[in-house]
């Protein structure tokens, strides 16, 4: 199986480093100082399970890397649109594309069973770049459980985590799936295989929608977002405007906002991926995560004062930084 990481960044890169280390046929597709970097010494993972360093393959051209059997695109939601166009040198008939981003994805309403099928989100896809660049026989979901970043260039810091979910968007265990899924565990991660991807998103959304843009709005890591009496009143109205839209699409959310909030606790002193963005210059990936959500609740009619209101601020806290950057 050859794997082309797509974007390995804080999250491809890990996956990547990991699938090398297992002596897996990976390559891996970046740009810049980071690319120079691994070209030149390598990568290095520092992490409390232990640090180890690798020399991947790697690629700072698509069409230098050939066909892929799995292409995994580990770029931030705002950028899948720009680059799915680029992708056409690594597909072959039988490629398949795993997402790995936060938010909803572009594919969620793809083959989808009811009147939302084929629902466009253009704060996710814009324009329906992606759509059309990648068929959707072609997507694997995927949802990353563990957080990292790059320290500098060629070295990506992993704090704690090693958990993925795959799943077919049609929810079936198909041979490519679970091969994919083999792989992982074989690279030393906790990789497993959902038939209810569609929920898990949801599952996740429902603390990334108010975690993650009041968190950049703050400087704010998990447990003080938790244990400001305020703010969490404001972060349960989003979650419960959030479990809303998903109960308009039949999607029963299986852990209460308690148990969300407490689970957040306990994480402790942790940025967000929101946050950890903000604070490094970089987009941040608001669209995919809070702006879809809100376009999703205004489509299904679902009032959601809070998290508009949210959105709104930290999409201007946004825009001014890059004007000014």
């Amino acid at each position: 199986m050859r794997i082309a990481i797509v974007g390995a960044g804080a999250i491809g890169g890990y996956i990547g480093a990991c699938l090398t280390r297992a002596g897996a046929d990976v390559v891996l597709f970046a740009r810049g100082p980071h690319l120079r970097a691994m070209h030149e010494r390598g990568l290095r993972i520092v992490s409390p399970d232990g640090d180890f360093e690798v020399k991947p393959q790697v690629a700072g051209d698509l069409n230098a890397i050939g066909r892929a059997d799995v292409v995994i695109l580990g770029v931030k939601a705002h950028g899948v649109a720009a680059l799915a166009p680029q992708l056409r040198p690594l597909l072959d008939a039988g490629t398949t594309v795993v997402s790995t981003q936060n938010g909803i994805p572009w594919w969620y309403f793809q083959n989808y069973p009811g009147d939302l099928n084929g629902l466009h989100l253009e704060h996710v896809d814009p324009g329906g770049a992606i759509a059309k660049a990648i068929e959707p026989e072609r997507v694997v979901g995927s949802l990353a459980y563990f957080s990292t970043d790059i320290a500098e260039p060629g070295v990506i810091h992993h704090t704690e985590g090693d958990r993925l979910t795959l799943g077919e968007p049609d929810g079936t265990r198909t041979e490519r799936v679970r091969a994919l899924a083999d792989a992982l565990v074989a690279a030393g991660l906790r990789a497993r295989v959902t038939t209810r991807v569609r929920h898990e998103i949801w599952v996740k959304l429902l603390g990334n929608v108010a975690f993650n843009p009041i968190s950049a709005l703050t400087g704010g890591t998990l447990e003080e977002l938790v244990r400001h009496p305020d703010l969490a009143a404001v972060i349960r109205e989003i979650m419960t405007e959030t479990e809303a839209v998903a109960a308009r699409l039949g999607v029963e959310i299986p852990i209460s906002i308690d148990q969300r909030m407490a689970g957040a606790e306990k994480v402790g002193a942790h940025k967000t991926s929101m946050l950890q963005d903000y604070e490094a210059g970089r987009p941040m990936e608001l669209d995919a995560i809070v702006g879809a959500v809100v376009e999703l609740g205004d489509r299904l009619g679902v009032p959601m004062p809070a998290t508009r209101t949210v959105y709104a601020c930290a999409k201007m806290l946004d825009e001014k930084r890059r004007s000014t950057s």
